[in-house]
């Protein structure tokens, strides 16, 4: 093993058996799964104690490339040694899955033994899992590989810096990553799903994300006389509360567009007008076109809002992600391959979320699909959502991950489809 860290005395690491009622995988590949339960959440639970933020993720991609070598695979390290892609198998097909591997900059909350080691860095997206379960389904396609029943290639990246803007993924893809793929898959966990289902939706999965920030100045003065200068505050409540207004009116309201505020900053003293305030916040929008044609248009709002004010005016508008667009085929086989794994009865249509995903860079290369994975654990009050600091999840799911996504490989290199 990689990591120091034991399990906690009496804690269920087990992983679940093969379901009533599922496909097994060929080579006896689940008996063989079920002895790696211990192994693998050992993984997830070392990963988790030590975070790393978006592009620093030199000691995670160090764990993930030893993990692969110890299975008889040949990893490479991205040009800046904060990523993996490993390829497996042979074959005019190839399938790929991502993983993202960095962390959040939060303070881990739990009171559990693998809690963050890392002040104010914690794995609250769940990455540590996505990462523990694409290592399971290396082990399980080596296995496969070695057995001559693997019938093409599968190639895993595992991707720094989802969370940052840039993001990791146009990196990826500038190392080759994309090279020869013909489809790709990804899995997210998902709280509000009990540990044993999956979501998968076809089309429209998750929106654009961009930031924009916007700093205004002016020459300041005394609040007794604000017909002497240009009221700064004034003007940063006009573009908080004008410009998001206007947009309804601007933008078809099926493009889902969304500008929401999350900082404001202008001075300090309660009887001065400050001379400078920004204010900071996201833009969300689920239509691929709209996306394309928000910069221009929220920039312009925000000039003419401020015009009349007398204040000066920056707009910095700053590219996220595209919308994640699930292609209709990759979302089929999917599905089948999760109700192949878990029961049809555990794939359920997944949510549209206004959340961002920098995997829909991929998406704009080659079909794909990502689903959404239950981690929910049962019977607990305390369940936090994700990008809180006391997120945690039933880690069966890491069980349930590695068996969806190894029939999902498996189905994909035998359709025709792409």
């Amino acid at each position: 093993m990689t990591t120091a860290l034991e399990a906690p005395e009496g804690a269920d690491t087990s992983w679940p058996g093969q379901l009533p009622g599922t496909d097994p995988l060929p080579g006896r590949l689940d008996r063989w799964l079920a002895k790696r339960g211990a192994e693998l959440v050992a993984i997830r639970r070392h990963i988790h104690a030590h975070p790393e933020p978006s592009h620093s993720e030199f000691e995670t991609a160090a764990l993930i490339a030893r993990e692969l070598t110890v299975a008889g695979l040949s990893p490479r390290m991205m040009p800046r040694g904060n990523g993996v892609i490993c390829d497996i198998g042979q074959g005019p097909r190839t399938i790929a899955f991502r993983a993202d591997i960095d962390s959040l900059p939060l303070q881990d909350l739990k009171n559990v033994p693998y809690r963050s080691t890392v002040d104010g860095q914690a794995h609250a997206c769940g990455h540590d899992v996505h990462t523990t379960i694409m290592l399971g389904l290396g082990m399980a396609l080596a296995q496969l590989d070695e057995q001559g029943l693997l019938p093409g290639r599968i190639r895993l990246i595992f991707q720094p810096a989802e969370e940052a803007m840039p993001s990791g993924a146009p990196e990826v893809i500038a190392a080759g990553g994309l090279k020869d793929v013909d489809a790709i898959y990804a899995l997210h966990c998902y709280p509000q799903l009990p540990a044993g289902l999956v979501g998968v939706r076809s089309g429209p999965f998750t929106a654009a994300a961009d930031a924009v920030e916007v700093k205004l100045s002016g020459p300041g003065g005394h609040t007794a006389r604000p017909h002497l200068t240009a009221d700064l505050v004034h003007a940063l409540g006009k573009v908080i509360i004008d410009v998001p207004a206007l947009l309804s009116r601007r933008m078809d309201p099926r493009a889902g567009l969304s500008l929401v505020w999350g900082a404001v900053h202008a001075g300090q003293a309660f009887n001065a007008i400050p001379g400078s305030g920004e204010v900071r916040g996201t833009v969300r929008v689920l239509s691929r076109e709209a996306w394309r044609d928000a910069p221009e248009l929220i920039t312009r709002l925000i000039r003419d809002v401020v015009a009349p004010t007398g204040v000066e005016v920056d707009v910095d508008y700053i590219r996220g992600v595209p919308p994640v667009i699930n292609d209709r085929m990759a979302s089929a086989v999917i599905a089948g391959a999760a109700g192949a794994a878990l029961g049809p009865d555990r794939v359920v249509e997944a949510e549209l979320s206004m959340g961002g995903e920098d995997f829909s860079f991929y998406l704009e290369h080659v079909p794909g699909a990502m689903i959404r994975l239950g981690t929910g654990r049962p019977g607990a009050d305390d369940r936090h959502d994700l990008h809180q600091g006391g997120f945690d999840v039933d880690e069966s799911c890491i069980a349930h991950g590695v068996r969806v996504m190894a029939h999902t490989a498996l189905a994909a290199l035998s359709t025709g489809a792409f």
